[in-house]
C-alpha cells in the first residue's frame, strides 16, 4: 500500500504544477516521435539520408516537382525494420523545372532538369522504361511536388526528417546514459552509506577523481579509447555522470540507515543486501528521480556538444549536434534557421526534462 500511495500523492502534488505538466508532455510527445519517427518523418530512408544536392540549403517551406524514377531495389522489409531503420527506397529523385512535355510518339518524356535557380538541363526518358510494366495511366504518378517544411540542408536533406530521427539519438543517449549512472552511482553510493569505513574511503576517492577531472576531457578521453561511434558515445556520457548520483545516494542512506524500521530490519536478522534493496533504496527514490531528470538533459546537452565537436555520433547517422555543426556556416549568410532549428530542439527537450526535474523535486519535498 505504501508504494501505490507514494505514487498517488507524488502525481497528485505533480498535477498541480503546470510547468512540470507542460515539460512531461514534451517529453512524452518526444518518446512518441522517436519510437514511429520512420513514420511520421517524411524522408523514411535509412537515417533520413536522401540527398538531392540540386535543392541544398533551401529556405523552410521551399516546394520542388520531381521526377520520380524507380530502380530495381525491390527488397522486402518487415515493419519492425521499418521501424527501426526506415525504409530502402526503390526509387531515385530528379528535380524538374518548367513545363513537362510527353512525347507520346516516340515513347519518350522531355524534362528540364534542375540545377540552380538560374540553370536547367533538357533531359530525355523512355516511358516503357519510367513505367515499368505500368500502363501509361501510371505516367503522372511519377511526377510529384514536396514541400520541405524547415527546409534542405547542404546535401539537399529534409531538415524535418533528419529532426524527426535526430529526437531517436537525443533521447537514446540520455536514457542508456542515465541508466549507466544510476547503476553505478547507487550501487557505489548505497555500500559507502551503509558500510561506512574503508568503503566509504574507497567511493569517495573515486567520485573525487573522477570529479576534479573536467567532464568534457573525461568524456573525449573515454571516447577516444573505445573508438567513435553510436554506442561509445552512450557509454562515455554514463560513465561520467554517476558521481553525482553516487554522493546523493550516499548522503540518504547515512540519513535513513539510522531511522528505527532500518534499525528493526537488523534486529530481525536481515541480510545487507535486503535492507538495502527493499528498505533504504524505495524510501529514498524521489532524491533519485529530480537527479535522474536531471542528469537526462546534462546527457543530451552533451551528447550535441560532443557531435558537434565530431566525436560523437558519426555521419550520416542524424544529431542535433551534428545537424547545428553541418550547417553553422549558415547563421552569418542567407539561411540561419538550417543551424537555429536543431538548436531550438535541444533547448526545448532540456528545458522539459529541467521543469519535470524541478516539478519532481518539489512533488517528493514532504516538507
Amino acid at each position: 500500500m505504501q508504494p501505490f500511495s507514494f505514487k498517488k500523492q507524488l502525481w497528485k502534488r505533480l498535477k498541480k504544477n503546470k510547468g512540470a505538466l507542460f515539460g512531461l508532455l514534451i517529453i512524452i510527445f518526444s518518446f512518441f516521435i522517436a519510437v514511429f519517427g520512420y513514420f511520421i518523418a517524411p524522408d523514411n530512408s535509412p537515417n533520413a539520408d536522401l540527398q538531392t544536392v540540386e535543392i541544398q540549403a533551401k529556405k523552410p517551406g521551399y516546394t520542388q516537382q520531381f521526377l520520380k524514377i524507380y530502380t530495381n531495389n525491390n527488397t522486402k522489409q518487415g515493419w519492425f525494420s521499418k521501424l527501426s531503420y526506415g525504409e530502402n527506397p526503390d526509387y531515385k529523385l530528379i528535380p524538374v523545372t518548367g513545363k513537362t512535355t510527353d512525347n507520346t510518339t516516340a515513347d519518350s518524356i522531355i524534362i528540364n532538369k534542375y540545377v540552380d535557380e538560374d540553370t536547367a538541363v533538357r533531359m530525355a526518358f523512355a516511358v516503357k522504361e519510367l513505367i515499368q510494366n505500368h500502363g501509361k495511366e501510371f505516367l503522372p504518378q511519377l511526377l510529384i511536388t514536396k514541400k520541405y517544411w524547415l527546409g534542405t540542408d547542404k546535401f539537399g536533406r529534409d531538415i524535418l526528417s533528419r529532426l524527426i530521427i535526430g529526437t531517436r539519438v537525443s533521447l537514446a543517449v540520455g536514457l542508456i546514459a542515465v541508466l549507466i549512472s544510476l547503476t553505478i552511482g547507487i550501487t557505489l553510493g548505497a555500500m559507502a552509506g551503509y558500510f561506512r569505513g574503508k568503503a566509504d574511503a574507497v567511493v569517495m576517492w573515486l567520485v573525487n577523481v573522477t570529479w576534479s577531472i573536467p567532464t568534457l576531457l573525461l568524456v573525449f578521453a573515454i571516447t577516444m579509447a573505445m573508438g567513435k561511434g553510436f554506442w561509445q558515445i552512450f557509454i562515455a556520457v554514463g560513465l561520467t555522470m554517476w558521481v553525482t548520483v553516487a554522493r546523493l545516494v550516499r548522503g540518504q542512506v547515512m540519513a535513513v540507515k539510522e531511522l528505527e524500521y532500518v534499525q528493526a530490519a537488523k534486529a530481525l536478522g536481515y541480510t545487507h543486501s535486503r535492507i538495502i534493496i527493499k528498505h533504504i533504496l524505495p524510501n529514498i527514490l524521489g532524491p533519485i528521480l529530480v537527479i535522474a531528470a536531471s542528469n537526462f538533459a546534462t546527457a543530451i546537452i552533451v551528447e550535441a556538444g560532443l557531435s558537434f565537436l565530431g566525436i560523437g555520433v558519426q555521419p550520416p547517422q542524424p544529431s542535433w549536434g551534428l545537424m547545428i555543426k553541418e550547417n553553422y556556416n549558415f547563421i552569418i549568410t542567407h539561411n540561419p534557421m538550417l543551424a537555429l532549428i536543431p538548436g531550438f530542439a535541444i533547448m526545448l527537450l532540456v528545458l522539459a526534462f529541467n521543469l519535470l526535474g524541478n516539478g519532481l523535486r518539489d512533488a517528493v519535498d514532504v516538507k
